[in-house]
């Protein structure tokens, strides 16, 4: 019984704390209130139409001019693997060799067969021209010459195959074979890929893709070579947007010799608009609260007025807005910590 009643005193004494900081809590507001003077000392800045150059600074990832996967078109054994991952190859070079004999063989008989198909054919074209053959020999003839000719060709081709080259000029990135495997067509052997230009494609939104055309040039960092600018092109935009409503841009630029660069590397774009345009601007410090739910105090007969706005591009010092504000109002740029909507204000400055 004795712990009920002592609980029951801490707990009034409790809630009798809880009213008392309450009031005074109350009682501090109210004073503060009436300590309120006329009104609030407030710095200024009018709300105007600027001349900007748009600007986006976006991250992609690097990517060849070129990315290649050599596959075969034959099968056979592998003879000799001339090439070794790093390599740079010139095109046409032959990268791996395959077991040619069969291949060989067919050509030289399909060479010879040829040959002789055409001497026919000569001979015959001369007969007719002296009506010693008639019209279905030398058509004969002609179609042994032709059926010789692809024959040549098929086998030519299928010898070249033998020889699995690549069609770039490039580093070899893999290589899948070796001495002594044995290939099908279709399978890949290697791959190469052509650094000599880079691309780099990043996604604008639609908001800002229009301020932008292919040729526009284009500033490139790296944080591989900190300070180091790249200079690029626009090569294409899409005219489709992709899910998230964004415009794929596709940059490209040469491959610098002084300091190189690799195919999947990050970098910073620096896209800007070839000609300014006019925006409503505000000074960034008059923003109150965050990007996403910006506010600014609009004074208005010596009052203060909280206004929801929509915000755009930053620049430098400066805010574009793209709702919520007029040219020609006039917003705090100083002394908003202390307002609350409605106050009164004394400009000063």
């Amino acid at each position: 019984m004795k712990k009920l009643k002592v609980i029951a005193v801490v707990v009034v004494v409790f809630a009798i704390i809880v009213a008392i900081l309450i009031r005074n809590r109350a009682q501090i507001k109210a004073e503060t209130r009436n300590l309120h003077v006329d009104s609030y000392a407030v710095t200024v800045a009018p709300v105007e139409n600027e001349d900007v150059v748009h600007s986006l600074d976006l991250v992609g990832t690097i990517n060849a001019n070129n990315d290649v996967r050599i596959v075969s078109q034959t099968s056979g054994k592998v003879t000799k693997v001339l090439c070794r991952v790093g390599d740079y190859e010139s095109g046409k070079s032959v990268l791996i060799q395959v077991d040619d004999k069969l291949q060989d063989a067919a050509l030289k008989l399909a060479r010879v067969n040829l040959e002789k198909a055409t001497k026919d054919y000569d001979r015959y074209k001369q007969l007719y021209k002296e009506n010693s053959i008639t019209d279905s020999q030398l058509e004969d003839a002609q179609l042994a010459y032709e059926s010789a000719n692809d024959k040549f060709v098929v086998a030519q081709r299928q010898y070249n195959d033998t020889r699995i080259s690549t069609p770039i000029s490039g580093y070899v990135t893999s290589r899948a074979v070796n001495v002594g495997d044995f290939v099908n067509p279709g399978m890949v052997v290697a791959e190469v890929v052509d650094i000599s230009r880079l691309k780099v494609t990043v996604n604008v939104n639609e908001r800002d893709v229009m301020d932008f055309r292919p040729g526009d040039k284009v500033k490139i960092t790296t944080d591989v070579y900190p300070g180091v600018d790249f200079i690029g092109y626009i090569k294409t935009i899409t005219s489709k947007a992709d899910a998230d409503h964004t415009y794929p841009v596709e940059i490209e630029f040469v491959n610098n010799r002084e300091h190189p660069l690799k195919a999947g590397m990050f970098a910073k774009v620096y896209l800007t608009a070839r000609s300014a345009s006019e925006s409503l601007m505000i000074p960034r410090q008059a923003l109150m609260g965050s990007v996403e739910d910006p506010e600014v105090f609009v004074v208005k007969d010596g009052v203060a007025s909280l206004k929801k706005i929509v915000v755009g591009a930053g620049y430098n010092n400066s805010l574009e807005v793209l709702s919520g504000l007029s040219k020609g109002e006039t917003v705090v740029t100083t002394g908003q910590d202390n307002l609350e909507d409605g106050y009164k204000v004394n400009i000063v400055g």
